[in-house]
């Protein structure tokens, strides 16, 4: 039983979403190119073993793996759980079960959803086949999903040379993670003192290194931190990196590439915070370099940081920070 979250307790969605590219070599090629001309290709090991999905390198001994062969489209059930709440991109938008399957003339087995009732119509041993995606473009989901299909298992394999036309030589794989953030004591302190345009961390009694964002407690003392001390606005780059992958601020604007992040090492901090640095070409920013923050439009945060006109800090005052 999950305890409900106290009134006042902040709690937010994130979602962290990036879109993942990829070359493919020729097994991976031959598997997803198949997969479009409603083929499934396993790769034989050296001790006579079919993987599926193939892989590149036998993972137990390195060897190298070339040798492509024809599997069935019809398995096995090996194992499985029912998913009872599908989530977007999830493969069937209605409940179904995650299985792991073993094609007929496999030796591995093959991650998937298959489409049943409900779950006590699924079990361990059960005999499924793929259903084919009615459009298919060379990447796992043409297979939609598996389905209950009666049928005696099969371990016939055929030789295939992994050629096909217009093969597929590159995906693109989206990423996605979404989920509801509770803070701590500690974080939801500094995210409301933020939402007041002040900067807080916490102190530890022992070493006495004040951190920020604060976490509670103190990661090399491992004590409790309860000492709240504001710190900033302004602070010091301590190091830095120029990012060229395009990203938006929290208006939802595009920020121009390239852009610069560092680690920003607040006036009282005890180690460097990362934040976005702008209103400086990014050849400009260096270490040293003295910032302060530009709030957000609805200013409950720090959109990015600007050099605010000081001399650059010596080495000396942040390196401990590095």
């Amino acid at each position: 039983m999950t305890a409900a979250p106290a009134p006042d307790t902040l709690r937010a969605p994130l979602v962290v979403e990036f879109p993942f590219t990829r070359s493919l070599g020729p097994v991976q090629s031959a598997f997803l190119t198949g997969l479009r001309e409603r083929t499934v290709l396993g790769v034989r090991a050296d001790d006579g073993r079919v993987l599926v999905p193939p892989v590149e390198y036998d993972p137990e001994t390195a060897a190298e793996l070339r040798h492509l062969v024809e599997v069935g489209t019809s398995g096995t059930v090996t194992t499985w759980a029912w998913n009872h709440e599908p989530r977007s991109g999830q493969p069937l938008p209605t409940p179904f079960a995650w299985v792991l399957v073993r094609l007929d003339g496999a030796d591995t087995a093959l991650l998937h959803a298959l489409d049943a009732p409900g779950s006590d119509s699924v079990r361990t041993g059960m005999r499924v086949r793929i259903r084919w995606a009615e459009n298919r473009s060379g990447t796992i989901t043409d297979i939609a999903c598996f389905e209950p299909y009666e049928s005696e298992p099969a371990d016939e394999t055929r030789d295939h040379d992994g050629r096909f036309a217009d093969p597929v030589t590159g995906i693109v794989a989206p990423a996605r993670l979404d989920y509801i953030y509770t803070p701590g004591r500690a974080q939801t302190g500094y995210l409301r003192a933020l939402a007041e345009r002040r900067t807080v961390g916490e102190r530890c009694p022992s070493c006495a290194k004040v951190y920020v964002p604060p976490r509670g407690a103190c990661p090399t003392c491992g004590i409790a931190t309860t000492d709240r001390v504001e710190v900033g606005p302004r602070g010091t780059v301590t190091t830095f990196c120029i990012v060229n992958i395009k990203a938006k601020n929290a208006g939802n604007d595009a920020i121009e590439v390239p852009y610069v992040y560092a680690h920003i090492a607040l006036d009282g901090a005890g180690l460097a915070l990362h934040g976005r640095i702008g209103g400086i070409p990014y050849d400009q920013v260096r270490m040293g370099l003295r910032v302060e923050p530009v709030w957000s439009d609805d200013g409950r945060f720090p959109d990015h940081y600007r050099p605010c006109g000081e001399p650059d800090a010596d080495y000396d005052t942040y390196k401990e920070l590095l």
